[in-house]
């Protein structure tokens, strides 16, 4: 396999938007070509990344248009769904084609245009990424299912719940203060100077989690140029580099042993380091999918940055932030910059390769710049989990 570099990066601003989700995603991927300094029509194949565009807007092969509308020809273009992994699973199966050496230059990423379908309907197209025959009876949505998690996290690893609830609601200051530093992100110049007492007494979603618990519904788009690594210098003078990749996959919830340690998420990890022959002591930061505050939790002690069931108080004591020991969401994370599903994991790509060159937000940089970054993207109740790891050098 050959290696794979990340020469052009692009991305909208993340909210409610009045584009179309094609409109959305060519903002994004004509950011992405110029970043690369190359003529759209070298692009030889696109992968998006998109969950519900069939609910959102009428429109199952965004992909196929996506690729007429930014005049790239009849190009192979292929959507890629994975929930809320949809853009990690597009830019792993374009790293993995161009690695093979069946394409030199790629257009990878994703979209979602969320806020047209309404909190309601959102929800419940959400919940399409549960089991259906045994979850979607019960009303399951993804905020029933953390909160579960939440109160098995308490219970396992004896920590009183109303402790615990203080100890999430630091992953939602952490990442509005981020957030709020990031001018693309859905919740810019707002909730910066949040207080843990904010998130507590914010309104019930799924005991014990509160509104400001959650990510929001957002729109967005975000894309990527890839190449085959022995090139990239041709394009940039500051590749980054695609250095391992990990997919799982995860069982209905009736199935799973312990909703704390998802199984799908911790051999997706251990992949992605095998490959890249790292170790999470390693890395210099992550993305995190932080969709619920206590996912950032668990996600942290499955990647393996903290042991089982020190990840709360890791964070609640900074551990986490800027100069900690391992910064998490610098972007804001999808509590802070915004959560359009099928956009995620290559918002988290974006974000890592601007703290790679040295152009995150300011207040939000990494110094000195970071060596190696990793993004942790889950689709639905740990159905998929996807992590890549990024360098400024190759293996």
């Amino acid at each position: 396999m050959r290696e794979v570099a990340i020469i052009g990066i692009g991305h909208t601003k993340f909210g409610i938007a009045s584009k179309t989700l094609i409109e959305l995603f060519s903002e994004a991927a004509l950011q992405a070509t110029d970043d690369a300094n190359i003529d759209p029509k070298q692009i030889e194949a696109l992968f998006q990344g998109a969950a519900l565009p069939g609910f959102e807007e009428g429109q199952v092969m965004p992909a196929a248009f996506s690729a007429a509308d930014l005049n790239l020809g009849p190009i192979p273009a292929t959507r890629c769904e994975g929930a809320c992994a949809s853009a990690s699973v597009a830019i792993r199966d374009a790293a993995m084609w161009v690695g093979a050496g069946a394409y030199d230059l790629v257009l990878a990423g994703g979209v979602e245009k969320a806020s047209t379908m309404g909190v309601s309907f959102a929800t419940r197209t959400f919940a399409m990424a549960c089991h259906a025959s045994t979850e979607g009876p019960a009303g399951l949505t993804f905020p029933g299912v953390f909160a579960m998690a939440a109160r098995v996290y308490a219970r396992k690893y004896g920590i009183p719940l109303e402790k615990l609830r203080e100890q999430m609601a630091y992953v939602s200051v952490k990442n509005h203060r981020h957030g709020a530093l990031n001018p693309l992100a859905h919740f810019y110049k707002k909730y910066g100077a949040l207080k843990i007492e904010e998130v507590l007494n914010s309104r019930l979603v799924a005991d014990p989690l509160t509104l400001m618990d959650c990510c929001p519904f957002s729109d967005g788009a975000s894309a990527l140029v890839l190449c085959a690594a022995e090139v990239a210098r041709k394009y940039t003078d500051d590749p980054v580099y695609i250095l391992g990749t990990g997919q799982g996959s995860g069982t209905p919830l009736s199935k799973m042993e312990d909703l704390t340690k998802p199984v799908s998420r911790i051999r997706s990890a251990r992949a992605a380091f095998k490959q890249a022959d790292l170790s999470p002591e390693d890395i210099d930061m992550v993305e995190i999918h932080d969709c619920f505050t206590i996912a950032e939790l668990i996600a942290l002690e499955s990647i393996g940055f903290f042991t089982w069931g020190e990840a709360a108080e890791a964070t609640a004591t900074g551990q986490t932030d800027l100069g900690g020991k391992i910064p998490v969401n610098m972007s804001g994370g999808l509590i802070g910059k915004g959560h359009p599903i099928g956009a995620t994991g290559a918002s988290q790509i974006y974000w890592l390769v601007k703290q790679m060159r040295g152009e995150a937000p300011n207040g939000n940089q990494i110094n000195p710049v970071p060596e190696y970054g990793m993004t942790d993207t889950l689709g639905g109740d740990f159905g998929t989990l996807c992590h890549i790891i990024l360098g400024r050098s190759k293996r």
